[in-house]
C-alpha cells in the first residue's frame, strides 16, 4: 500500500482528529501512513470539506517518472502538470532578501521576473512570475481560459444554505462568454440576503434548477482556470452541488485575488473587496450580484496584471 504523508495548517480540531483514525501525526500538522487509495481518496475529500479557511498537502506514492504526486488545497504553491510529471506552480516576489544577496547567489535572481521552467531531472518546479507579458505568455502556452466567477447564496454554510445565482465570465481564444443563472431554491431566501442582494422570492420563481445549472456552469469551465476572491468559499458551494447532484468535484487550477492583494499591497487597512477595488482605483460599487460582481473581479484583474483595460472581446451569451 503506498506511503502517504498529509501537511494541515489552521484547520478545525475535528479534522485533526479523524485523521488520527488512519494516520500518525509524527509531528504538529503532520500526518504518515499506509492505506489504499480508496482511503486516501475519502481522506482527501475530508479534508476538501473541512479545511474551512485553513491549507492542507497530500503527498502519496504514484506510478509516474518521478515516483511520487501531490494535491494542495488553499496554499500558495499549486500542483501542475508537465509532460505527465506534477510540479509546483508558486510566485516570484520581489523582497528586500534578494538585494542582500552576495556573490555568487545572485546569479540565481531573475530582477525581470521572467517564468523559470527547470528541467524535470533537476528540482521540478515551474514559477509563475509576476511579469504580466511572461504570464500571458504562459497561460497562452498552456491554452489556459479564465473564468472570473462568483455566486450569491442564503447563507455561509455550505452544508445547509443554497446558491441562489452563479455569475461568470470566460475568456477564451480572444472571446469572451458570460454565464448568468438564477437558482429556484423552493424556500424563502432569507430577508437578511434580500437586503444586501436585492434578490427576491419572485426574481428566483422561475430561475433554473439547480441539478441542470450545475452542470451546465461545469461544462463551461471545463479546463480553465477559475478566478475568484475568497475562491474557497465559492468553490465549497460550486463542489458541494456538483457532489450532491453528480457525486464529481471541480479541479480546475484556481487563483485567489484576494490572496495577491494581501501578497501585494499590505498598506491596505482590510482585504474585503470593496477595499481592495478602490485600492487599484475602481471605483464601482459592489452590487453582491453574481454577475456584476464577475466583471468586477475581470476588471480588478486587469488592473493587478496591468493588462489593457481598454482590450475589446468578441462576446458570446
Amino acid at each position: 500500500m503506498p506511503f502517504t504523508v498529509i501537511t494541515l495548517t489552521n484547520v478545525p480540531n475535528s479534522l485533526r482528529g479523524d485523521l488520527t483514525r488512519w494516520m500518525q501525526e509524527i509531528a504538529t500538522g503532520v500526518y504518515v501512513g499506509n492505506f489504499n487509495s480508496r482511503v486516501r481518496e475519502y481522506l482527501w475529500k475530508r479534508i476538501l470539506d473541512m479545511v474551512g479557511d485553513g491549507s492542507a498537502t497530500i503527498s502519496y506514492a504514484h506510478r509516474n517518472e518521478i515516483g511520487y504526486s501531490f494535491l494542495t488545497c488553499n496554499t500558495e504553491r499549486q500542483k501542475i502538470d508537465f509532460e505527465g510529471i506534477p510540479l509546483v506552480l508558486l510566485p516570484i516576489e520581489n523582497s528586500s532578501k534578494e538585494k542582500n544577496l552576495k556573490g555568487e547567489g545572485r546569479h540565481y535572481i531573475e530582477k525581470s521576473q521572467s517564468h523559470i521552467i527547470q528541467h524535470k531531472n533537476d528540482h521540478s518546479t515551474l514559477r509563475l512570475p509576476e511579469k504580466v507579458d511572461d504570464c500571458k505568455e504562459l497561460l497562452e502556452q498552456d491554452n489556459l481560459d479564465l473564468v472570473f466567477l462568483d455566486i450569491e447564496t442564503t447563507g455561509l454554510n455550505a452544508d445547509v444554505d443554497q446558491i441562489i445565482e452563479i455569475g461568470a465570465i470566460k475568456i477564451s481564444k480572444g472571446i469572451q462568454y458570460n454565464f448568468h443563472r438564477m437558482i429556484h431554491i423552493g424556500i424563502p431566501v432569507p430577508a437578511i440576503v434580500q437586503k444586501i442582494t436585492k434578490i427576491t422570492d419572485e426574481m428566483l420563481k422561475n430561475g433554473a434548477e439547480l441539478k441542470s445549472c450545475i452542470k451546465e456552469f461545469q461544462e463551461f469551465v471545463k479546463g480553465a482556470m477559475l478566478v475568484g476572491y475568497n475562491i474557497s468559499f465559492d468553490l465549497k458551494f460550486l463542489n458541494k452541488a456538483l457532489e450532491n447532484n453528480y457525486s464529481e468535484r471541480f479541479h480546475n487550477k484556481t487563483k485567489d485575488l484576494m490572496y495577491k492583494a494581501k501578497k501585494l499591497n499590505i498598506s491596505q487597512s482590510n482585504y474585503k473587496f470593496e477595499t481592495t477595488l478602490k485600492f487599484y482605483g475602481i471605483e464601482q460599487n459592489v452590487e453582491h450580484r453574481a454577475f456584476e460582481d464577475a466583471k468586477l473581479l475581470y476588471t480588478l484583474y486587469k488592473k493587478m496584471y496591468k493588462l489593457n483595460n481598454e482590450t475589446k472581446f468578441e462576446q458570446r451569451n
